[in-house]
């Protein structure tokens, strides 16, 4: 007697706790949003209920706030160096980017929650990093309007963070602080698969959820095979079993989805981009704003216990596929750095979507895109999802960083790149580029004006070298992103960006008058000189009328121009 009544006790404890446990979004039936104090209040308390969570803080943020990650693992360990001796498939899963975009964040407690108490099983060989929310900053500035044509929750979070930053495009320049602290904790964890949770917007159609992936071409190597041939159709058939009909993100911009669409391409200043770098399979859900709340909340759930199956099922050999692509990276004599689509290549995809149309506006009475509801349809569409590389490298066995360099440094070392120091002052001969062109945006962009369509000449050149300043090997694990960051051309490199402004400006130049008579002496005494500035002029009527311009060319010429204008700082070692 009893032991049933203490049975029957546990079973109301059980009852009681769980429903301690209902989330803001199903106490509303899925129309309201969880604020930042309740869900870090939520975590807490699951946290300090079950062996099984552990919140831990994983550093700064751009408000008062840290950064949070919620562990979940079966076995209650969460020593990350245990997890990696035990082979444990580590899933990280990044929510509220964009907190505007919700649905991850309400899901992802219910998900924690759920595992915790048994309602769905997470496999042994795996193991959950959540961030509850990443962009504290836009959580916390919370309305009802900043996303327009938004189908729920009632209130959300902003885009911005407390910079206004974007965060899905920091992970390359890392101006917030969060970004920092999530690429520090991605470094340590270095996990098997990301999951980032968003919400689309565009074109109506049927599906619910749609699915970004690394582009396969991009990621390359046996992972891109893999991805293509079998870690992505498994999340369609699971997804498919739990009836949702997945399509690729929707990626369409000036006509209509029937049309068919390019994949996305995620370059490394997004967070899945980025991840990519590290050899990470990498994915985006896309819920799509137009379905209610409830139902993209719901989806997202579904999504991430779809891929918390498959990891189970097929972790040995995702972690086999991983290990044989970083071994690869390490000694790839060339590195791709830029991509361009396919269009000779594509594949076919069923797409249910909504018959679209013209009407006039009842604002301007000019016809406008409107899709019709009543009449849905389901096509195959044409979809281009294949990728070449318009630009590839040489790796060099290693780079030299100027300790000077003090931003780019303290982002090497977020990025725990391993770096050793140069012991005393030497002079070495290292391949140098030379700056010969470059665009640059005429409006900011998260902050930078970014460069673009960068030209380089490429020479060797004696280099003074400082004690102090860094050797960066490319024999480790972040080759690949050392490659994508640090060379000057690479889209989404530091120069891009901007770190390596300075070295665009003359700091010294000379006075017309003066330099008249020693530009004269140069050339009565170096003829090679004299016959350089004459084909100048032979080759360029505009330049031959130009008396100032030849003044220039004859001391950008001598030794009197400053070698570091115009050189990119930072040297290869061939």
């Amino acid at each position: 007697m009893k032991r049933w009544l203490f049975f029957c006790f546990s079973l109301l404890l059980a009852s009681a706790n769980a429903q301690d446990f209902e989330t803001v979004f199903e106490r509303s039936g899925g129309t309201q949003s969880v604020t930042y104090q309740q869900l870090i209040k939520y975590y807490h308390e699951l946290d300090e209920q079950y062996a099984t969570i552990r919140m831990a803080e994983a550093g700064e943020t751009d408000t008062y706030y840290p950064l949070h990650v919620v562990y979940y693992s079966n076995d209650a360990g969460f020593d990350i160096a245990e997890w990696k001796a035990k082979n444990k498939l580590i899933i990280l899963i990044n929510n509220g980017i964009h907190p505007g975009e919700p649905d991850g964040i309400d899901a992802s407690m219910m998900l924690l929650r759920d595992a915790a108490q048994g309602k769905i099983k997470v496999p042994d060989n795996v193991v959950l990093a959540v961030i509850p929310v990443f962009n504290i900053g836009g959580m916390l500035n919370r309305g009802s309007h900043s996303r327009a044509n938004q189908n729920g929750p009632l209130e959300y979070g902003f885009r911005g963070n407390a910079q206004n930053l974007d965060l899905n495009r920091d992970f390359m320049k890392m101006d917030a602080k969060e970004t920092q602290s999530l690429v520090s904790l991605f470094r340590s964890l270095d996990p098997d698969i990301f999951i980032d949770n968003h919400v689309s917007d565009g074109a109506d159609y049927q599906h619910v959820m749609t699915l970004l992936t690394t582009q396969y071409d991009k990621l390359g190597g046996v992972m891109g095979k893999y991805l293509k041939e079998n870690l992505e159709p498994s999340v369609y058939r699971e997804m498919k079993k739990k009836d949702y009909d997945l399509v690729p993100y929707v990626n369409h911009w000036g006509h209509t989805p029937e049309q068919g669409w390019l994949a996305f391409h995620e370059g490394p200043r997004f967070a899945s981009g980025f991840a990519a770098l590290y050899h990470t399979f990498s994915f985006v859900s896309e819920t799509h704003m137009l379905k209610p709340f409830k139902q993209r909340v719901e989806a997202t759930y579904t999504m991430m216990s779809s891929f918390i199956r498959i990891a189970g099922a097929d972790g040995a050999e995702i972690q086999k596929t991983r290990a044989r692509q970083k071994a690869a990276y390490m000694k790839q004599s060339a590195i791709p750095i830029a991509w361009v689509s396919d269009s000779s290549s594509h594949s076919t995809i069923t797409f249910k979507g909504y018959e679209s149309g013209f009407k006039p506006s009842d604002i301007s009475g000019k016809p406008r895109l409107y899709y019709d509801k009543e009449k849905p349809y389901t096509k195959q569409i044409t979809y281009y999802d294949h990728y070449k590389a318009s630009q590839t490298v040489a790796a060099p066995r290693a780079y030299y960083v100027p300790r000077g360099w003090g931003r780019v440094v303290e982002r090497l070392k977020v990025n725990n790149v391993m770096m050793q120091e140069v012991q005393s002052d030497t002079l070495m001969q290292l391949g140098v580029y030379i700056i010969a062109g470059y665009e640059t945006s005429p409006r900011p962009y998260e902050g930078h004006y970014l460069h673009s369509k960068v030209r380089v000449k490429y020479e060797k050149q004696f280099v003074k070298l400082y004690k102090g300043d860094y050797i960066v090997s490319l024999n480790q694990p972040s080759a690949r992103y050392l490659v994508e960051v640090l060379e000057p051309t690479a889209p989404d490199a530091f120069f891009a960006w901007g770190f390596f402004d300075a070295i665009l400006q003359q700091k010294e130049y000379f006075s017309d008058y003066v330099f008249e008579d020693e530009g004269a002496r140069l050339l009565q005494a170096d003829k090679a000189l004299q016959q350089k500035l004459n084909e100048q002029k032979s080759a360029d009527a505009k330049f031959a009328e130009d008396g100032e311009a030849q003044l220039d060319f004859v001391y950008k010429n001598s030794p009197y121009y400053e070698p570091v204008h115009m050189r990119y700082p930072v040297f290869r070692l061939d």
